[in-house]
């Protein structure tokens, strides 16, 4: 959530800025937004057909550990080459 709020913080300071100088923002407008996360929810599709033809149930709890944390931004993690199971990397910021 820190990460989140830094994020925030530093393109309120960008815009501000942008503002002071007369600049209008890069930025995409909102309908722009709108469609990436529409991405985003459509690349879930695909795993949760796979899985309901597959006669696998589509439960909360394997909802939340495939499609969640892509939607929200967390890197999936992998096996490593040598069948370690990869662990996400951490960062503390400050």
């Amino acid at each position: 959530m820190k990460m989140y709020l830094l994020s925030l913080g530093a393109g309120l300071l960008v815009g501000v800025i942008y503002s002071l100088l007369n600049v209008r923002s890069p930025a995409p407008p909102v309908i722009a937004l709108v469609g990436l996360l529409g991405i985003l929810i459509g690349e879930q599709a695909v795993p949760v057909v796979k899985r309901l033809m597959s006669g696998h149930p589509v439960n909360v709890s394997w909802f939340n550990s495939r499609c969640v944390p892509h939607v929200f931004g967390e890197l999936p993690t992998g096996v490593n080459h040598d069948g370690v199971a990869d662990q996400p990397p951490t960062r503390e910021i400050g």
